[in-house]
């Protein structure tokens, strides 16, 4: 039982680490399940407060920065409201749309097409669509780090307990 626990666990770091780039999957959260895989099939005693405090606050941070992130990188573009609903709603139906090619164009017209709905001109809402890929990408990279850091901190509490 112990193989599975550790296969179900690192599969879990895998599809959380593909879920930062491919939001269809569910990134942090699979990772943040790892632990309690790692609780159910090796005792939960290991993982005290300070893990649990810290893995929490870094989960946290992911979910508020990766909308805080993608939001910025339209803003400072000048997007609007509308850009920013847009480009998040191209994010989610994107890979859906067009797998792999709509993670890029799924943003990038969602936001375009709701600055061109909130009056702005084709070359603002083209501009706007390019910030919110530097935006989805900034992110993309935050996550990637932070995740990274979560599971390190995961193998490093278990190997020193």
């Amino acid at each position: 039982m112990a193989i599975v626990g550790w296969l179900l666990i690192i599969a879990l770091f895998v599809i959380g680490m593909i879920g930062t780039v491919y939001p269809i999957l569910p990134s942090v959260v699979a990772v943040y399940a790892a632990y309690f895989v790692y609780g159910w099939f090796f005792g939960f005693e290991e993982l005290g407060f300070w893990f649990w405090a810290l893995q929490t606050a870094i989960f946290l941070a992911i979910f508020v920065g990766d909308y805080v992130i993608s939001a910025l990188g339209v803003k400072k573009f000048g997007g609007s409201r509308a850009s920013v609903i847009g480009s998040t709603l191209g994010l989610i139906f994107g890979p859906f749309v067009l797998p792999f090619l709509g993670l890029i164009l799924g943003p990038f017209l969602g936001a375009a097409l709701g600055e061109l709905i909130a009056g702005s001109d084709l070359k603002k809402s083209v501009k706007v669509g390019i910030g919110s890929l530097v935006g989805f990408f900034s992110s993309a990279v935050a996550k990637i780090l932070l995740q990274l850091i979560m599971i390190v901190l995961f193998i490093m509490w278990i190997v020193i307990n």
